[in-house]
């Protein structure tokens, strides 16, 4: 039995246009709207401050690494092994799953929320996908252990320590289980619109890494990381469970004080108290509105045309609808073609570090080190400048299960303005500051100078690709946003990754290293561009001008901005010098360039970013008016008495003091 189709705009009743006839509903959705939108500001700051701690921790992490180990044989078989929690992370966290669980997770609230089907499909889609998955996890990490020594072999076929790369490979192999259990609260709790908990769990997971190092580090050597890998990955889990488990038993995060009662045939009651679910699931009694109350639609009639009935209670009905939207669908399993589409897609899209350390196994021992530091630095402004659109990713996703498709492209074309703006501001800052975040971040202990040099030339190459990443990144949400199998993104990808081993295999010879990151940025944005041209019937139908526009703007802004950085920054060092004094000099000088020409060149970008902090900060204003505090003091004031005459006694009255 088929399914109608999940978001095809014509035939979904968009709630915006339904609204419009209602007297007061523009005032209530323009509020609805800001409350949204400042809710999703804070939320994306919540994000970005726990994002940049847990990037903190993995530095140290790095540093650690660094400095315990040095840049040799024994960390690039690590790093080898690193392979299986880098893969599991953007298949199971970060891309992969996400992709098909956040509209899953989003269709099943909008269900819910109208009571269309029986039950609570939340429950229904947790119990029907949790166990498969998590035996699914278990079968991938039980493969990975066994085959550990034909991975490490063909991932790196000349490494020095093959033995130590597969003893560190099985001790990372049960990150596959743990991150697929906490990739999945990940997108539970995000389609819930709770993003403390997901936001957190790399800090848990990089503390679990730098702990382990510590205390094994001197008995076990690099194999201490890999260990560090297994603990932190089960502190992602246990740090996301209580959240989930609150939103599962309570749906709307309050727990009801009616309470159920289950008898057992051993002669005992035992009572506990729930939610119990609205909607399909209430009794009639409790339920505002019913199905007689709308009226019934001819046949002419095209949803969001009609303006709804009220009920006795003074409640807004549901509206008339003549074909079944995407939430209106009976409930469906997790889709095989679904899953295999965005799984292959991140698997090709992570492939292209597979390329890279293949390539640099045959090169002079620390290539697959450096370019490890390199990319960790290098990537931390495209991780901060997606948060926003992991943030508004099951808005969109509940926006297009609504069939609102006019507001998931606006909400896609503002992300991905947003996103290259930010972008292009870190890739302006790494461009100029390179070699002191080098020498700031590793150079100590076994990292020596010549490291911090090859790293950090290493690191501006890379950087010329991070446009492409974060565009990669945000329009991949909105291809799968619908919640349906979309082969465009994989067929894009591979054809990117096809670029990036072919160049990198001509370039490695003459420029090692750097032609490596060079082929990497070139594969990536011939998939980004490639992702934007396809836009359309096969995703969220953004405007491709105006996106192309949006993406271009900021390109001579960064470029002004790292020129000026990189003056300043050379400027000041010197031998004796701190490394920090020439990167806040760097830094401040390149923020300070484009926040000088951002508003010239009209980048869109830098207006969302004024008008996030602005509403961020709205309920603070709102109880201080014009951001000042006014203070009313009266002090007592002593009067001119005549020759002679003594003062009375002070009288209180109302706080002050005054003579009488």
């Amino acid at each position: 039995m088929t399914t109608p189709p999940v978001h095809a705009p014509d035939e979904a009743a968009v709630p915006a246009a339904r609204s419009a006839d209602v007297p007061g509903a523009d005032a209530g959705a323009d509020a609805g709207e800001r409350s949204s939108r400042g809710l999703l500001a804070r939320a994306a700051l919540l994000t970005a401050v726990l994002s940049v701690a847990g990037s903190v921790l993995g530095l140290a992490r790095d540093q650690a690494l660094a400095r315990l180990f040095g840049a040799g044989r024994e960390t690039d078989a690590f790093l080898v092994a690193w392979t299986v929690p880098e893969f599991a992370a953007t298949l199971l966290i970060e891309d992969g799953l996400a992709f098909a669980l956040v509209p899953m997770f989003s269709l099943a609230l909008a269900r819910r929320a109208q009571g269309t089907v029986p039950g609570d499909p939340v429950r229904a889609l947790v119990a029907a996908t949790l166990p498969r998955l998590t035996l699914a996890f278990a079968t991938a990490g039980a493969l990975v252990v066994a085959a550990a020594p034909v991975l490490v072999r063909a991932l790196a076929p000349g490494l020095p320590d093959h033995a130590l790369a597969v003893d560190c490979t099985r001790l990372t192999a049960t990150c596959v289980v743990s991150f697929g259990l906490a990739g999945y609260c990940s997108a539970a709790l995000r389609a819930h619109r709770r993003f403390l908990a997901p936001a957190a769990i790399y800090c848990a997971y990089n503390t679990g890494i730098i702990t382990a190092m510590f205390v094994l580090g001197g008995r076990w050597g690099v194999r201490a990381a890999a260990v560090g890998v297994a603990v932190g990955g089960l502190l992602m889990v246990a740090a996301q469970l209580p959240s989930l488990a609150g939103q599962l038993r309570h749906p709307d995060g309050r727990p009801d004080r009616r309470r159920l009662r289950f008898r057992f045939p051993v002669g005992f009651r035992f009572r506990f108290g729930f939610r119990r679910d609205e909607g399909a699931g209430a009794s009639p009694r409790t339920s505002t509105a019913t199905a007689t109350d709308a009226p019934t639609p001819s046949a002419g009639t095209t949803a969001g045309t009609n303006a709804p009935d009220r009920g006795t209670a003074g409640q807004e009905a549901p509206a008339p609808r003549t074909t079944p939207r995407a939430a209106d669908t009976p409930a469906r399993p997790l889709a095989l073609a679904l899953l295999g589409t965005v799984l292959l897609f991140a698997l090709c899209r992570q492939s292209q570090v597979l390329i890279e350390r293949f390539l640099a196994s045959g090169l002079p021992s620390g290539a697959i080190s450096h370019l490890n530091y390199a990319q960790k630095v290098a990537q931390i402004p495209m991780t901060l400048s997606l948060m926003l659109c992991t943030v508004t990713f099951p808005v969109v996703a509940r926006a297009v299960a609504d069939g609102d498709t006019e507001r998931a492209r606006a909400r896609v074309e503002r992300d991905v303005a947003l996103a290259a703006g930010l972008v292009l501001l870190g890739t302006a800052t790494v461009v100029a500051c390179a070699p002191q975040m080098v020498q700031l971040l590793f150079q100590r202990g076994a990292f020596t100078a010549a490291d911090t040099a090859a790293t950090a030339g290493v690191m501006r190459v890379y950087a010329l690709g991070l446009l492409g990443q974060t565009v990669v990144g945000a329009l991949a949400r909105c291809y799968f946003s619908a919640g349906r199998a979309n082969w465009y993104p994989l067929g894009a990808m591979a054809v990117g990754i096809a670029a990036t081993a072919g160049a990198g295999a001509w370039a490695v010879g003459p420029w090692g290293v750097s032609g490596i990151a060079a082929a990497n940025a070139a594969g990536i944005t011939v998939t980004a561009a490639l992702l934007v041209a396809g836009t359309g019937p096969r995703s969220v139908p953004v405007r491709v001008r105006r996106v192309l526009g949006d993406l271009a703007r900021p390109v001579p802004v960064a470029v002004a901005a790292a020129v000026a950085g990189a003056l300043v920054a050379d400027r000041l060092a010197a031998p004796g010098v701190s490394p920090a004094v020439p990167l806040a000099a760097g830094a401040a000088a390149v923020v300070g360039v484009f926040a000088v020409l951002a508003p010239v060149l009209g980048v869109r970008g830098a207006v969302p970013a004024v008008e996030s902090v602005r509403r961020s900060l709205r309920p603070v204003t709102r109880r201080l008016p014009h951001g000042r505090i006014s203070l009313r003091i009266r002090f007592p004031l002593p009067r001119r008495l005549p020759p002679g005459a003594r003062p009375r006694r002070p009288r209180k009255s109302r706080g002050s003091r005054r003579y009488r």
